[in-house]
């Protein structure tokens, strides 16, 4: 287990967004989901699925309510899931 920042990202692509807002980021066919530390890398893992959008993630509240973080060898963070209320779709600069 590690202690994430505050606030991680996760990017995905725009056909992704009512399903992720119903249901928040699962894992689907992974065991974990994974999020970015920068939004810049995660733009960048949306943009291969399509039209990015980027979701900053509440990491730093989720882990005082109880969720776990996982930081890999390759600097991805990894969490079992993300409820909605803990995501806040960025709108485009």
């Amino acid at each position: 287990m590690a202690e994430p920042p505050e606030y991680l990202y996760h990017g995905t692509a725009k056909k992704y967004v009512e399903s992720i807002e119903k249901q928040g980021l699962i894992p689907k066919s992974r065991l974990y989901v994974h999020l970015s530390k920068d939004r810049e890398t995660a733009e960048g893992v949306g943009r291969r699925h399509g039209e990015p959008v980027i979701y900053r993630v509440k990491t730093g509240e989720m882990q005082k309510d109880g969720f776990e973080f996982f930081l890999s060898v390759n600097g991805v963070w990894l969490t079992k899931e993300v409820p909605v209320k803990y995501l806040e779709k960025e709108e485009k600069l």
